[in-house]
């Protein structure tokens, strides 16, 4: 279920290929001094039901990476590498993109700075 700032996921009956988990991405732009807006996240909740909580941060020109880096972190706490928590072509996907360009005001065609990628973890 998506809602702007908001991503919930879950299956609440374990099946061969996947766990019990419940798993909601809380984001918001926040404008540091230094840096420029920034993407915030949160990802948090259960997998198998052992609970976790984790906070990243991407910059402005990296934010688009939001999909793998949650993913990758709900990997890390138990959700099979098999499984995307965010899936690109999904309406959910599609819809929080469109959320966080609005956010940020980014453009396509906006240039990288690499050196964000290095710094974000990507």
């Amino acid at each position: 279920m998506f809602e702007p700032g908001h991503l919930h996921r879950g299956n609440s009956v374990a099946t061969a290929d996947l766990p019990v988990f419940s798993i909601d991405l809380h984001y918001h732009v926040r404008q540091d001094p230094v840096e420029g807006p920034m993407l915030h996240m949160q990802l948090q909740g259960q997998v198998s039901g052992k609970g976790f909580d984790e906070v990243f941060e991407l910059h402005r020109d990296t934010a688009f990476n939001f999909a793998s880096v949650a993913t990758r972190l709900a990997h890390k706490h138990g959700l099979p590498t098999n499984n995307s928590l965010i899936m690109h072509g999904h309406a959910e996907y599609d819809h929080m993109f469109e959320d966080i360009r609005a956010k940020l005001g980014a453009h396509s065609g906006d240039p990288v700075n690499l050196d964000h990628l290095q710094q974000d973890g990507l």
